[in-house]
């Protein structure tokens, strides 16, 4: 590790599509972190996709024997996670890993322990949450704008027939909508309100039959088999009291689209999508009377990361380590938030709310302007 220069030699596991925003942000706009290899289950691709960015394509057994590789970052599918995860631990390597961390929340505190053990750190995405829109948001329930917080509404639909054709993995395990999708919804609350105390959800899968709708799909037009769940309708309680709703329907017709109000005793935030960094984050100031209709207003408090900043969250870890903090995209909040997921389907099952077992510490907010 270069602790001279404060910069962290970083390997990239899995080239597919989520790959190419990461690598051309750490490469060019992340300066602690110097990415210096690739792999993929294909040597030829990752050779292709390391040619492109200028680095060294190899296979991962080359980069947990590469002695100046820090850290890795994995872009592969969640059922891959797992034993990619332990490997890198094992050889020494600190890991920070796209969502979800595993398939479930006991695999993934087995990986946290292991981590502990060998002094290194591990993260988890999504880190969309330290975008300017939530880091706006943060600041002005931490200022008090809104004063005190009483509930908030999340609700979110998906057309899972096009987006299964155009990214297969959601048909995989761990590809459903609670755990590829309302990850950012629930790690962007966590971030904001604090940890989840107890829960209660229905979660269904509306058809585990579904027609490619993704015209450039090779299979295009043919049936597919999704086996994961495709909705989700939840109330959650805070550890806090604060109580609200998380709703997700992927049986929709249109592709994202994402509704985030948080409600306070003097004002309403309206967020965007918490899969985005930026937006508009609107302040909807409380009215005097029926007469009264205050105008609203979009905050701006001059955060960064308004645009696609995928690779931040490992910069943010490397920052981290060479500062000795914790990592804001840290394993405890990754797994509580994926805790979280797993008892909104065992509360689906039981037809009861169920307690959250874990927690986390609600993540520090960044400084504005901070650029790692």
């Amino acid at each position: 590790m270069n602790t001279t220069q404060q910069i962290l030699n970083t390997a990239v596991v899995g080239c597919g599509a989520i790959s190419d925003i990461y690598l051309e942000n750490m490469i060019h706009h992340f300066d602690n972190l110097n990415v210096t290899a690739c792999c993929a289950n294909h040597l030829e691709h990752a050779k292709t996709k390391a040619d492109a960015y200028g680095i060294k394509g190899c296979t991962y057994e080359e980069i947990l024997k590469d002695p100046s590789i820090d850290m890795v970052v994995i872009l592969t599918p969640a059922p891959t996670h797992e034993i990619l995860i332990r490997q890198a631990l094992e050889a020494g390597k600190h890991v920070y890993t796209e969502k979800t961390m595993t398939l479930s929340a006991q695999s993934a505190m087995n990986l946290q322990c292991l981590a502990k053990s060998k002094g290194l750190y591990l993260g988890s995405a999504p880190d969309t949450f330290l975008g300017a829109a939530l880091q706006t948001a943060r600041k002005a329930i931490d200022d008090g704008l809104i004063g005190e917080v009483t509930s908030f509404d999340i609700c979110a639909n998906r057309d899972l027939d096009y987006l299964s054709g155009v990214s297969p993995f959601l048909c995989m395990p761990g590809g459903g909508i609670c755990y590829d999708y309302s990850v950012y919804h629930l790690t962007a609350l966590v971030s904001l309100l604090g940890p989840v105390e107890s829960v209660s959800a229905l979660v269904r899968n509306l058809a585990p039959q579904r027609t490619n709708t993704f015209p450039d799909s090779p299979t295009f037009g043919q049936k597919i088999s999704y086996p994961n769940e495709s909705q989700v309708f939840s109330i959650l309680k805070m550890e806090h009291e604060i109580t609200g709703t998380l709703s997700i329907n992927g049986d929709s017709v249109i592709h994202d689209l994402a509704h985030f109000m948080i409600y306070g005793k003097k004002g309403i935030l309206k967020l965007t999508d918490p899969n985005a960094f930026g937006g508009n984050v609107i302040f909807l100031p409380a009215q005097k009377n029926f007469e009264d209709h205050p105008a609203p207003e979009i905050l701006n408090y001059g955060f960064s990361y308004e645009e696609n900043s995928r690779g931040l969250g490992p910069s943010e870890m490397a920052d981290a380590i060479f500062t000795k903090r914790e990592s804001r995209t840290n394993a405890s909040l990754a797994i509580h938030v994926l805790d979280v997921i797993d008892h909104m389907v065992q509360s689906s099952e039981k037809g009861a709310f169920v307690q959250i077992p874990t927690t986390c510490r609600r993540p520090e907010p960044l400084v504005r302007r901070n650029l790692f």
